[in-house]
């Protein structure tokens, strides 16, 4: 049924993700993710568990009523921690700052809100405003808790702040 393909779709998203973080970390480290089922095998597959620490954080929800708010998301009423594989810290098992970032991308970048003129009806569209944003958002945005810093300046891929020109300059020669 469609529900099924979109799971299925959705999991090899998640397994090309989880193969890129597999690709660009060493060593051994935890997880923590919701509770979207393809996250379980698409971690194992591709961290292993030899590797990874995994814990789910899955909320919990007040059964939907249909009413006038069904624009409006469920309302949450708690969660548990669940150890997935290795031996996760479970007292830093946390979607927070995931969600929090997720937050700033949909507030920076309005592509994603439903029902307006932004909202990205064709991929190539939102995949450049997408890159056009987290381009930005690494290179060009000082970030407080960075102590004025970029990510991409404490992630040691460039030493300086890059002003907008810079980031056009650098795209230009894609």
């Amino acid at each position: 049924d469609h529900h099924c393909e979109r799971q299925i779709g959705f999991g090899s998203e998640i397994l090309t993700f989880t193969d890129k973080i597999a690709h660009a970390t060493s060593g051994s480290f935890q997880v923590t993710t919701d509770g979207f089922a393809p996250y379980r095998d698409a971690v194992l597959m591709s961290l292993g568990m030899q590797r990874v620490s995994f814990a789910q954080l899955i909320k919990i929800y007040r059964s939907p009523v249909m009413d006038d708010t069904r624009y409006s998301p469920a309302e949450c009423t708690g969660c548990r921690k669940e150890v997935v594989m290795g031996n996760p810290d479970m007292d830093r098992v946390s979607t927070s700052i995931i969600e929090r970032h997720n937050l700033s991308v949909r507030m920076g970048n309005r592509r994603f809100t439903r029902l307006t003129n932004a909202f990205s009806k064709k991929w190539d569209n939102h995949r450049a405003a997408m890159a056009l944003y987290l381009a930005h958002y690494n290179f060009c945005r000082q970030h407080k808790t960075l102590q004025g810093s970029t990510p991409a300046m404490v992630a040691g891929v460039t030493k300086s702040l890059w002003s907008v020109k810079d980031l056009l300059h650098a795209a230009a020669k894609f």
